[in-house]
Formats: C-alpha cells, structure tokens, sequence
C-alpha cells in the first residue's frame, strides 16, 4: 500500500520502498529500546553520569535489542563469532542525573553485508529530552582465527524483514 504526497514527486510505502522522480529507493531500518534507572555510583560529585559510565549503557541496550530479535551474544559465540568495539563516538547533549530513567533507543539504519555493523544510539531522560547520541562500529570476527567474517546467518535472517 502506497502514500502519496504529491503525484510523481514522493511516494512512501510501509515496506520501506519509496519512489522519488522516477528512481526506487529501498530502505529500512531495526530499532530497539532499553531503559536504565542511573545509580548514584555511575556519577560524579555534582550528581550528573559520568562521561564514561554511557558505554555500559550502550552496551546494555545492544545486547537487549539483540536479544529482543531471539538471540543474544552468547548465542553468537557459540557460533564462533565475536562482536568487539572497533569505534565509538558519542556526543554528550545534556547531563543525566542521578535516578533517572532512561530510555536507551538502539538504531541499525544499514543491514550488514560484510563484516562491520554500525549501531546508533539515542539516550532520552523521563521527559523524553535527548541527552546524547552515540555511533558505535563493532567488527563480526571468529572467534578461534580473529578474522573478520559476516553476521551470523540466524542474526542476518531476523534482521532482513526490517530491511526489505
């Protein structure tokens, strides 16, 4: 089923296929939320998240969004597949205090065709303001060899349908 804007000009399907001029576009895109109430060990003195204390949080929303698709990162590794950071940037908007809950939403914009995933990351507080953003590239490897190889087949077959 098509929505359209103006004839000829931008059609947007719930695919994910859309129609600008006359060139197809395909797109899509997985999202996951995962929320963490902030202790008061994670901040500093003035009671704000340390800088360093999103990582964890990032991580946790990663491996909960994986595991909402059915499968988790042990699974991954009984595979023979390892999924280390190879790069993280994050950009602190505003501070996190302590006791707030936060949603921490984690985004796949791409699906994977070789060995590198990119997650984008977006913390919200209760008030649903956004506190700071993240793009963290994990790399596939085996295990065994530390090569690179692609996304595990089970992982890639539950991401697909959000991607076509």
């Amino acid at each position: 089923m098509f929505i359209t804007t103006e004839p000829g000009v931008f059609k947007v399907s719930k695919t994910g296929i859309f129609l600008r001029g006359n060139l197809l576009y395909l797109t899509g895109m997985y999202s996951a939320e995962t929320q963490v109430r902030v202790r008061y060990a994670e901040t500093d003195q003035m009671g704000i998240v340390y800088h360093s204390n999103y990582f964890p949080y990032f991580e946790s929303a990663r491996a909960e969004s994986i595991r909402q698709l059915g499968l988790t990162y042990a699974d991954m590794e009984k595979m023979g597949v390892i999924m280390p950071v190879i790069e993280l940037q994050c950009r602190y908007l505003r501070p996190a205090l302590y006791d707030d809950l936060l949603t921490i939403k984690v985004i796949l914009k791409e699906l994977p065709v070789h060995h590198k995933i990119e997650f984008h990351h977006e913390v919200f507080n209760e008030k649903k303001e956004l506190l700071a953003t993240a793009k963290i590239i994990l790399y596939f490897l085996e295990s065994k060899t530390m090569k690179r190889t692609v996304m595990p087949e089970p992982l890639l077959k539950q991401l697909k349908p959000y991607f076509s």
